[in-house]
């Protein structure tokens, strides 16, 4: 059985959904799931851009990497402190881990882990930083 394809062809707040009911978003206490990237051939391929509309500020990632595994700050429990003293919570931050599948190595259908002896592994990611 492939991995499930959810097509995320819009941009969406994290917030929007992040609390929504969904029982795999309740059962990791947030974002904790792996994305497969559209990618035609080799090389880079764009994966993910985080918007933030108050700063106006832009997070576009490529990877070579097949997936994106995106959590979201799910066990910080505010004993962490940020700018200014303010407690980090759940929910309170992003990671955006470009990657192989977690399954990969049991699963024949989709991009292998495996490294031969005389293989070298290479990856690119590339995270551009900007102004909408």
């Amino acid at each position: 059985m492939s991995p499930a394809r959810v097509r995320l062809s819009r941009a969406t707040p994290i917030a929007a959904r992040i609390r929504a009911g969904d029982a795999q978003l309740a059962l990791a206490r947030g974002y904790d799931h792996n994305w497969i990237i559209d990618r035609e051939g080799d090389g880079l391929a764009f994966a993910a851009r985080l918007h933030d509309a108050a700063s106006a500020r832009v997070l576009d990632i490529e990877t070579s990497e097949p997936g994106m595994q995106f959590y979201s700050g799910n066990f910080l429990d505010g004993s962490l402190r940020g700018a200014g003293g303010a407690m980090i919570r759940q929910g309170d931050g992003v990671c955006l881990e470009p990657q192989h599948y977690p399954d990969s190595p049991n699963r024949p259908e989709v991009p292998s882990t495996v490294l031969g002896r005389s293989e070298t592994f290479r990856s690119s990611t590339v995270y551009r930083f900007g102004i909408a």
